[in-house]
């Protein structure tokens, strides 16, 4: 399983980003995603998860309105959309995956990409 996250960058406060996780090494419709975050010295934390069906689990209350979830599961990509960021949001961003079909506790996700930078400031 394999897994990278893409499409990082800076944007200022109120902007968008989207974020591409490609997937490999198993069967993406078969499979719930997560988006993880760190900042800095903070802990990493769950940030939303998608069912295979598309329907979204989020773990992190600020990113409800603002942050969503779509897949393609045909050829192997998640994206993140957000929208109206908060420097709050800077932060590396990763997907990730339980191997399995349903959006599990935060802690029990196994399966990591390398993350990906996001930065909002003015």
């Amino acid at each position: 399983v394999q897994l990278q996250a893409s499409g990082g960058g800076l944007v200022q406060p109120g902007g968008s980003l989207r974020l591409s996780c490609a997937a490999s090494g198993f069967t993406l419709s078969d499979i719930a995603i997560g988006w993880f975050r760190q900042a800095p010295g903070k802990e990493r934390e769950g940030v939303l998860c998608s069912y295979p069906n598309g329907t979204i689990t989020y773990y992190e209350d600020s990113a409800k309105g603002r942050f969503t979830i779509s897949r393609d599961n045909a050829n192997k990509e998640v994206y993140l959309q957000m929208d109206s960021l908060k420097p709050g949001d800077t932060a590396i961003y990763y997907c990730a995956s339980a191997a399995t079909w349903h959006c599990p506790n935060p802690r029990e996700y196994n399966y990591w990409g390398r993350g990906t930078q996001v930065t909002v400031s003015s």
